[in-house]
């Protein structure tokens, strides 16, 4: 099924496909980002959503190695 978002964006804060544990993490910055969507649509809010995506990749990361040292 394809999403139609308001932010391009915003599909790579989608969560639903991830195992549970990083799905926990993932969904923190999911609700982040889509309240970021509600500033006005500027390069600013374009640069606070890629800084967000990639802070979400690297906690998501973070999560998986703490799965791995377990």
């Amino acid at each position: 099924m394809k999403m139609d978002y308001p932010e391009q964006l915003l599909k790579y804060f989608e969560y639903e496909h991830l195992p549970p544990k990083l799905q926990a993490t993932s969904i923190l910055f999911h609700n982040l980002a889509w309240e970021l969507v509600r500033l006005p649509r500027c390069a600013e809010r374009t640069t606070a959503l890629r800084k967000l995506l990639e802070a979400k990749d690297a906690a998501v990361r973070a999560t998986m190695e703490t799965e791995t040292n377990d």
